[in-house]
């Protein structure tokens, strides 16, 4: 097993597993007459929005257009403010420039990750005392984990505020029974290749239960056209989800919830194994059923833990290793909530994710846990001869 390299994600293994049928699946694309907007982005778009809990599916390039598509179909542009956390990816605050908004950046629960909903009314309540009110509200639903969306969707109607959940990590997720993405005015999904549904390149898709707003993304996907004369009714973009990936998440949706549970093993499997150890693991909300995307611990050496790890031929990651807020492109130009962003400050520098997707087997899951376990003993070893000799 160690000489065998374990990786934190493998997209490949996903592609292997069903390999038949997704080869069949782009032949048949391949063959057809349709490789933009066809019938299988339609045939997706049912399928995908019926599974999250809504009646429309925009299929669109990316999870990063999905989000700029979702805040200009509901009229959130230049000016406006839109809250979010700046523990996420990127893509996030960086879709909500590119759509013309300004972010303002809430602190997160530390057991979840997710967007703090007390945190979030006082910057709603600063914002709108200031004259600034927030016009968005854009929660994360990070590592499989669904955001306190009972706190935040009556905050979202308290401040007049649209909701956009942030879904790019948390396909199949559900909130109190219900599936995530279905609470707010729109959902953004990412179909990245490393996501719970993940295609072999880069496709989003926007899921909505308005029928006038997944209208309005139909337009603006494709550069204003409302109708087959090609003529731009309002400024739009190109952001088309072509039919060889809408193919490709066809094949894997129909294993969404087998994968699911496979991560749901996976992740119980390392609780057990690493119960007793000095790191803590995923905090579950009773109310949530976490898929999964990332496996994520928390360790005051980090740093030490992942070179042990590597030296064993064992992947890991940071989820994410710099706050947005500190990075340099927004670094000193972003407006950070009331209260400051300790909490995401204090996660980056302790968090790892260990390896996680479906395919992994019982073995690999308890070669990686020796391996924490075995640099958990010779750590806690070595600080105990330090103290013996400072004694």
């Amino acid at each position: 097993m160690a000489n065998s390299f374990i990786p934190q994600v493998n997209p490949q293994a996903a592609y292997l597993a069903q390999r038949t049928d997704i080869d069949a699946a782009i032949r048949r694309v391949l063959e057809g007459s349709y490789y933009i907007l066809g019938e299988e982005t339609s045939r997706l778009e049912r399928e995908f929005a019926a599974a999250v809990g809504c009646q429309h599916g925009i299929g669109v390039g990316s999870g990063t257009d999905a989000i700029v598509l979702a805040l200009r179909g509901l009229g959130v542009g230049p000016g406006k403010i839109v809250a979010t956390v700046s523990h996420t990816a990127v893509a996030t605050v960086a879709a909500v420039e590119m759509a013309g908004g300004t972010p303002l950046l809430i602190d997160i629960d530390p057991r979840t990750y997710t967007m703090d909903p007390e945190a979030l009314e006082r910057a709603l309540g600063a914002a709108r005392r200031a004259g600034k009110p927030v016009a968005a509200i854009l929660p994360v639903h990070l590592y499989g984990q669904a955001a306190d969306l009972a706190a935040i969707v009556p905050l979202a109607r308290q401040y007049d505020a649209a909701l956009i959940e942030d879904c790019a990590q948390a396909h199949g997720a559900t909130f109190d029974g219900r599936p995530v993405g279905s609470y707010g005015n729109a959902a953004a999904f990412s179909f990245y290749p490393t996501k719970n549904l993940g295609a072999l390149g880069d496709a989003g898709l926007v899921a909505t239960r308005s029928e006038h707003l997944a209208s309005e993304l139909k337009a603006i996907r494709q550069y204003g056209w409302r109708d087959t004369r090609r003529i731009s009714a309002s400024q739009g973009i190109n952001s088309r989800l072509d039919e060889l990936q809408a193919s490709v998440l066809r094949v894997k949706l129909l294993r969404l919830e087998e994968d699911s549970s496979r991560r749901r093993q996976i992740a119980a499997r390392y609780d057990s194994g690493l119960a007793d150890l000095p790191v803590t693991r995923p905090f579950r909300d009773p109310r949530v059923s976490h898929v999964f995307h990332q496996y994520v611990i928390r360790c005051a050496q980090r740093d030490a833990l992942r070179v042990t790890l590597h030296n064993a031929a064992i992947g890991t990651s940071i989820h994410y290793p710099h706050p947005i807020h500190l990075q340099p492109a927004y670094r000193d130009r972003i407006t950070i909530g009331p209260g400051g962003l300790a909490n995401t400050e204090r996660a980056a520098v302790e968090i790892v994710s260990l390896p996680m997707y479906p395919q992994l087997t019982d073995d690999q899951v308890d070669y990686v846990i020796e391996a924490i376990r075995a640099w958990a003993a010779n750590s806690l070893g070595s600080a105990a001869t330090k103290r013996e000799r400072k004694a």
